[in-house]
């Protein structure tokens, strides 16, 4: 499964992460290693992104958690991890990069009418 792209700018760009969960990754354009080799405001731009994300994710799905993550060790450029995660979702309360506790199927509204809420939501920082 590829990872699918949703939204981008000219500093940024939101992928898919393929997932039994919801689960968007937040780039930079330029590969910048460390939040604090970026400029201020690109900082800025990234966290409003990040928090319309969250929020976007919050109202859809109704998680029982959102989880952000970003090591950045295999890919060491800045990007942000943001999961919804629900009880009984296959590796809660674990990581998704942990061990699996459980099979599962959740049963969770249209992703892509997620996708284009928060494209619609992100327009917005454009104007």
């Amino acid at each position: 499964m590829q990872s699918q792209l949703i939204y981008q700018n000219k500093n940024f760009y939101i992928e898919v992460e393929p997932s039994t969960i919801p689960w968007l990754k937040i780039f930079t354009k330029e590969p910048f290693l460390e939040l604090t080799d970026m400029p201020r405001e690109l900082r800025e731009q990234l966290w409003n992104i990040y928090y319309i994300v969250e929020h976007e994710m919050r109202i859809y799905y109704r998680p029982t958690k959102i989880n952000m993550a970003s090591f950045a060790n295999m890919l060491p450029r800045v990007h942000i991890h943001v999961m919804a995660r629900f009880e009984n979702d296959s590796h809660f309360p674990n990581p998704m990069w942990g061990e699996q506790l459980r099979e599962t199927k959740l049963d969770l509204p249209d992703e892509e009418e997620f996708y284009k809420r928060v494209f619609e939501a992100l327009q917005g920082l454009e104007n």
